[in-house]
This record gives C-alpha cells, sequence and structure tokens, in this order.
C-alpha cells in the first residue's frame, strides 16, 4: 500500500480558489439575463446599464445567439473635502441555444433604459400539412 504524501494532499486545496477566479470573474463582468416565452414568441432579456446599442454586437450562427459588447462607465463625485470616482471596463459575451421553433430570420432587438430585449418568434407550424417525400429508384 502506497501512502499518500500529506503536502501533495494540501496543494490542490491551496489552488482551488485561484482556478475558479477565472469563472467568477467571467460570471461578474457577464450580464444579469431573464428568459420567458408565450404561445408567439420567445424573450430574453439582458440588464447593460451604460452601455450603447453601437456598443453591443448581436449574432446567430448555428441556432446560438450571441450577445457581445464592451461595457465602460464612469461616476464621480466630489465634495468640499472629499473626492471619490468610480470606472467599470471590460467585455462580455452571452450566448443561449435557441429553440428548435424560433425564427432565427426574424429577430428582433430593443435597447431602453439599460436592458435589452430580444425577440424571437416561434415559427408557425400549419397543422395537417404534409409535404411528401419523393423516392427514387436504385
Amino acid at each position: 500500500m502506497v501512502e499518500k504524501n500529506p503536502i501533495s494532499t494540501l496543494w490542490p486545496s491551496l489552488y482551488d480558489p485561484l482556478r475558479q477566479f477565472g469563472t467568477r470573474l467571467a460570471e461578474f463582468l457577464s450580464p444579469a439575463a431573464d428568459a420567458s416565452s408565450d404561445d408567439d414568441a420567445y424573450r430574453i432579456t439582458l440588464e447593460l446599464p451604460g452601455v450603447t446599442e453601437d456598443d453591443i454586437h448581436l449574432g446567430v450562427k448555428d441556432g446560438v445567439l450571441t450577445v457581445k459588447g464592451e461595457k465602460s462607465s464612469e461616476r464621480s463625485e466630489q465634495g468640499d473635502t472629499w473626492y471619490f470616482t468610480e470606472r467599470q471596463y471590460g467585455s462580455f459575451s452571452r450566448a443561449f441555444r435557441l429553440p428548435v421553433d424560433a425564427d432565427e430570420g426574424a429577430i428582433k432587438a430593443d435597447l431602453r433604459d439599460g436592458v435589452l430585449t430580444v425577440t424571437l418568434p416561434r415559427r408557425s407550424e400549419q397543422a395537417g400539412t404534409e409535404t411528401r417525400i419523393p423516392i427514387s429508384r436504385g
């Protein structure tokens, strides 16, 4: 039987916070999002305070909706004996796999009061319609 060195079991626990730092930083910079649906459409809303429509890239590829952008905001306050400034800068990216009945060609987006709303209409299905599939002779 091989004994484990107590030092070797200590190292992974020391590095765990560092390994998770990148994931936590990405989550911190990612905008909060909500998704909902009704009979006509799917809706995704993202909180993007201080981000203009020129700083947002919205695209669809292979059934995945991607929202990318750049956050940059600055706030300064000054009093008689104090000065405060706060800056936030960074890129963000969120991706959403679209449902199979989402109409990718009819997606609309609206940015209002720091909230981006993406509306994905559902494709209409014609009930009872049959598509004939040709059979070739081989």
